[in-house]
């Protein structure tokens, strides 16, 4: 199993920075990916940034320019530094982990998710 424990969070006003962090433990493989999801309310969950363990980015349109993914030299912990916030990207905020496993001899995908963190933006 994977666990995924998150920090960060809070309340900003508009134009604000907020880092999240999030660290990964348990039986996780050397190839994964980990990112950030969220989930404002009435909507469905959306990617926000990914980062690979080979260190490949990617990031979602909305947040180019203003939030920055990164993970540590050990590759368990990945931070999503948030800069230039806006009241929109106001919601509860989920890392991921997803990784290849194999089961009954099986290649199959697995998605760990953390609990969630709120993240609001005052205007």
């Amino acid at each position: 199993q994977v666990q995924l424990v998150e920090s960060g969070g809070g309340l900003v006003q508009t134009g604000g920075s907020l880092t999240l962090s999030c660290a990964a433990s348990g039986n996780i493989s050397r190839s994964n990916d980990m990112g950030w999801y969220r989930q404002a309310p009435g909507k469905e969950r959306e990617l926000v940034a990914v980062v690979s363990s080979s260190g490949l980015a990617n990031s979602a349109e909305f947040v180019k320019g203003r939030f920055t993914i990164s993970r540590t030299n050990n590759k368990k912990t990945v931070t999503l530094q948030m800069n230039s916030l806006k009241p929109e990207d106001t919601a509860v905020y989920y890392c991921n982990l997803q990784q290849i496993v194999v089961v009954g001899g099986r290649r199959g995908v697995s998605d760990s998710w953390g609990q969630g963190t709120q993240v609001t933006v005052s205007s």
